[in-house]
């Protein structure tokens, strides 16, 4: 027996890697259909594993897979799975098997998986739960999505403020009903309002004949069920939060939040900032065809809009352009240098505005700051270009223009890279979303200006 437990232990200590050998085991064992060498390569994985490997093979060998897996299917895998992912396997599971791999999950688990399915499959979930918990899964779906109410757990601890560290051991020794993990206890007054708590440390290391009252912490605070998720994972990872108590509108404790759910919704947020970043909208790698296009489709319409803008501007110099042809050559260096620049400062400043740390009192100061940075490297590089133009095509005053060019692009690109972020922010739209397309167009159409304007007037 101790044997056993010795081996079990020693592969459960191991970092379990999900490569394509093991990929490729599974896809042979279910190719067989050989459950018992399934269950063999699957039991030692991590939920979050099994969910990359379910992530990462076609519909048709996932489908395979769950059902071969059979009774087997952890409730955990599911809260890990991709949200297009999770709806087809819901529809693959048995009802008997979902049923009973949601009945091992927290109420936020639960909450987290149903509230991006459908009717039909939210009832099937929400009748595979027990009484109470339907009941608190319920409750926490009539609160405004990205809510503290959705984030939130029902299952807590909480006891009266007046009591001693021994009655609180004692209850907790007693408790059939605990979380699977918890931190804190939450002491309430008569009336159920969170008014302190104590971390489970503090708790032990104390004599049983101590108050409560008197080893509780510092950082205590509460949110309300309608508070913004985003907030309460800000105010997680700033006041360097565990857990916290959630109370309703009356200042009754309904439920708690612990730190991975915050950092899951700030991990998350940062995902959604890169992507649009990026123009990509919310996409996965689990998107179909179709889907991906329509996501990507606006952005790519929008960056055709920029494109015909700054060849509208182009189109001015024509003339120009016939009569010197280097002017052509170097043409995309300047707007492709301002472009650079602009997307660095509007990562930065996009980023700030996540974390909160741009701000209407600093703005002024990161803006004389970005602008002197685009100074200082504009003067840089119009050294650099300035004499590779003399040099290559024999003409010092077009050395002169484009030394002049990229100065002028890369202080606009840094002044854009922050000031329309800031502006869409002030204007209630996503920065994130719509500040690229904005700043390319801004450092296009400065940069085809400032460079062929400045040839008109030094080169004629």
């Amino acid at each position: 027996m101790s044997e056993q437990t010795t081996v079990e232990d020693e592969r459960d200590d191991d970092v379990y890697a999900l490569d394509k050998g093991t990929v490729d085991a599974v896809l042979d064992a279910v190719d067989r259909g050989d459950q018992a060498a399934l269950s063999a390569l699957m039991e030692p994985m991590h939920a979050a594993d099994i969910a990359d490997l379910l992530e990462q093979i076609g519909a048709a060998d996932r489908q395979r897979l769950v059902r071969l897996y059979g009774k087997k299917f952890d409730g955990e895998i599911l809260s890990e799975l991709d949200e297009a992912i999770r709806e087809e396997i819901i529809e693959t599971l048995n009802p008997q098997v979902l049923a009973d791999a949601v009945r091992e999950l927290e109420t936020d688990d639960v909450v987290d998986i149903i509230e991006d399915l459908d009717e039909p499959q939210q009832e099937a979930i929400l009748d595979a739960l027990e009484d109470v918990d339907r009941v608190a899964v319920e409750q926490a779906m009539a609160y405004p999505e990205f809510s503290a109410g959705r984030l939130m757990q029902r299952e807590l601890v909480a006891v009266p403020e007046h009591w001693k560290v021994g009655q609180a051991i004692d209850y907790i020794r007693k408790n059939d009903n605990l979380p699977e993990q918890f931190y804190h206890l939450f002491l309430v007054n008569p009336r159920m309002e969170p008014v302190a708590y104590v971390t489970l440390g503090r708790l032990l290391s104390a004599r049983r004949d101590t108050a409560l009252r008197d080893i509780t912490e510092d950082s205590f605070r509460t949110f309300d069920v309608t508070e913004d998720e985003a907030d309460v994972a800000y105010a997680f990872n700033q006041y360097h939060l565990i857990s916290a108590p959630v109370v309703d509108q009356d200042g009754r404790l309904v439920g708690m939040i612990t730190i991975d759910d915050a950092m899951q919704v700030l991990d998350e947020e940062h995902e959604e900032d890169i992507l649009r970043l990026a123009g990509v909208g919310d996409g996965s790698l689990s998107d179909r065809v179709l889907e991906t296009t329509r996501q990507r489709l606006p952005w790519l319409v929008v960056n055709l809009v920029t494109a015909i803008v700054a060849s509208l501007v182009i189109a001015q110099f024509q003339d120009l352009l016939a009569q010197f042809v280097a002017l052509a050559v170097l043409m995309p260096i300047v707007a492709s240098m301002g472009g650079n620049a602009g997307t660095q400062s509007l990562t930065v400043a996009v980023r700030a505005i996540a974390t909160r740390d741009l701000t209407g009192s600093n703005v002024w100061r990161v803006i004389r700051r970005e602008v002197l940075v685009g100074l200082a490297n504009g003067l840089v590089f119009a050294v650099v270009m300035g004499v590779v133009g003399a040099i290559w095509f024999g003409t010092p005053v077009l050395g002169v223009v484009i030394a002049l060019a990229m100065v002028v692009n890369l202080v606009v690109a840094g002044l854009a890279g922050i000031i329309v972020p800031v502006a869409l922010e002030k204007a209630g739209v996503d920065p994130a979303l719509a500040s690229g397309a904005f700043v390319t167009t801004v450092t296009d159409v400065v940069g085809f200006f400032a460079f062929l304007g400045l040839a008109g007037v030094l080169l004629l």
